[in-house]
Order: C-alpha cells, then structure tokens, then sequence
C-alpha cells in the first residue's frame, strides 16, 4: 500500500520526503487555507518536491466550470491529480477530464455505491472517509473492503485510496482491507515508527554498547 501525506505544508512535506517512504501528497481547500499562501503556487512548490501524484482541489461545484478548473491544474505539473466531489457534476467532470488524459481523484465518498459510479466514470483515485464514518459511529473500514470487492469482481483499475485516517491503527487496517494508498497527516505518518518498546530496547542496547568501550568506526 503507497502512503500520501495529507498537508499543503511544504516544510512537514521536505522532511518526510526525506524518509524515501512518501508515494504521493493529498491536499484539499481546508489544508490550503490553513497554509494561507497561494493555491497554484503552493501546488506548484510541492509538485517539484516529487515525481508522486499531487491531488488538487477544484472550487466549483457546477461541472463545466470543474473541468475548466481541472485543466488549469492540470497544467501546473505533470504529477497533477484533479481532485473532484462526489457529485453528479463531478462525476460528469471527471469523465471529461479523465477523456483527457487526465489523472482524477474523486473524493468524499461514504459508500461503495458512490465508489461504483466514480470507477464508471474512469476516476484514476476514489477516496473513501474512514474516519467521517466511524465519527458517526459507523465502521469505515466496512467501505473500504467493499469497495475492494467491488473493484475486484468487476475489474475497474481504480484505485481505492483511504482518506480521514485518524490514527495508526487505521493506516494497518486499510492495507489489511486491501486499499492501494492511504493518505494520511504528518503526525499519523510519525506515529506509525513510534513505539514506547522500540524506544525503550534501543535505550538499553545504547547503554550496553557504551560499556563495552568499543567502537564501529
């Protein structure tokens, strides 16, 4: 399962890409505004951080303005994906843009019949809510399995990318579940490494090591 950081945070962003473990990067207008900098610009800064897909956000909601919105994006950067709603007009709008040639990403997806109708209109990413879902006392990962099966029995290559992950528990459920990519925040990503044994061994492994009075180098 690739992992996309969700921020428009380029300085969060340099020092995961410094990891190499970073696929991708998810951003959306509540993370832009949050940055309060330049919506194209900010784009364009991360898309030269990575060869990884970059989802961006339109702002319409009526489809003829989606796609014109979508081309412009489009050309900032080849790792463009067109980050659309699940709506009628954004389904219409990613199968224009997908006719295109361009990549897609359709987001805020709660069912697996939602999900369905994004795979019929050729969108190259859907991005199901877990943690929305589970907010309301619903199991997301429910969707993402169904999703799977979905995808699986009827041969649609999109891939299912779990979106609103809360913690790291969710980032292993969604590879279990059988998801292509999670997107998740950077304080996720660096909790997946942290663990009080791992810390707890390496301590005790430095302090041997120290009495010992030996060196590698």
């Amino acid at each position: 399962m690739k992992i996309f950081l969700d921020t428009a945070e380029t300085g969060e962003l340099k020092s995961a890409f410094a990891t190499g473990l970073i696929d991708g990067v998810t951003t959306n207008p509540s993370l832009i505004a949050k940055s309060g900098r330049d919506f194209k610009e900010v784009v364009a800064e991360i898309c030269e951080m990575t060869d990884g897909p970059v989802s961006a956000e339109v702002a319409s909601t009526e489809a003829e303005v989606m796609v014109k919105e979508g081309r412009i994006l489009s050309d900032i950067a080849s790792n463009v994906v067109v980050k659309l709603p699940l709506t009628f007009e954004g389904l219409s709008a990613c199968r224009e843009l997908t006719e295109d040639g361009i990549d897609t990403n359709v987001t805020l997806c709660f069912t697996a019949a939602q999900a369905w109708l994004a795979a019929k209109a050729g969108a190259t990413y859907i991005s199901p809510f877990i943690g929305r879902l589970d907010d309301l006392g619903m199991n997301g990962m429910e969707l993402i399995e169904e999703i799977r099966i979905l995808y699986d029995q009827h041969g649609y290559e999109t891939q299912v990318l779990a979106a609103s992950i809360r913690g790291p528990v969710h980032v292993k459920e969604a590879a279990l579940a059988g998801a292509d990519v999670a997107t998740i925040p950077p304080k996720v990503f660096s909790q997946l490494i942290k663990h009080p044994l791992t810390d707890k061994g390496l301590d005790d492994f430095v302090k041997d090591w120290k009495g010992t009075g030996q060196s590698i180098l």
